[in-house]
C-alpha cells in the first residue's frame, strides 16, 4: 500500500517556496563559524536551503538573507559559488 518513497521538502530562505531537497542547495555554518556550500546536504552545522536559480540567489545577496539565517557574515565568494552552481545545473 506504499505509493512510493516520500520526497523530502525544504523551504527556500529567499523565496519561501517549498521544493524537493534535490532541487536546492544547502549553505552551512559549522561550529567553528566557517560558511560553506554543502552540495551533499550532510555536513554538520546550521544549514539554510536556497533554490538554485539566479533570481533567488540575487535576492538572498541583496537582502542579506543567508547572513541572517546563519547568524554570521556570509562572504561574496559563497554567493559566487552559488551563482556558478546555478549556471552549471541549468545547462
Amino acid at each position: 500500500m506504499n505509493p512510493g518513497r516520500k520526497i523530502p521538502l525544504r523551504k527556500c530562505v529567499a523565496t519561501g517556496e517549498m521544493k524537493p531537497k534535490k532541487e536546492m542547495v544547502r549553505v552551512v555554518r559549522t561550529a567553528e563559524g566557517e560558511v560553506s556550500v554543502d552540495t551533499t546536504g550532510r555536513k554538520n552545522g546550521r544549514g539554510a536551503y536556497i533554490t538554485l536559480n539566479q533570481e533567488a540567489i540575487q535576492l538572498a545577496k541583496k537582502k542579506n538573507i543567508l547572513s541572517n539565517q546563519l547568524k554570521t557574515k556570509v562572504e561574496d565568494s559563497i554567493y559566487d559559488e552559488l551563482f556558478s552552481l546555478a549556471e552549471s545545473r541549468q545547462v
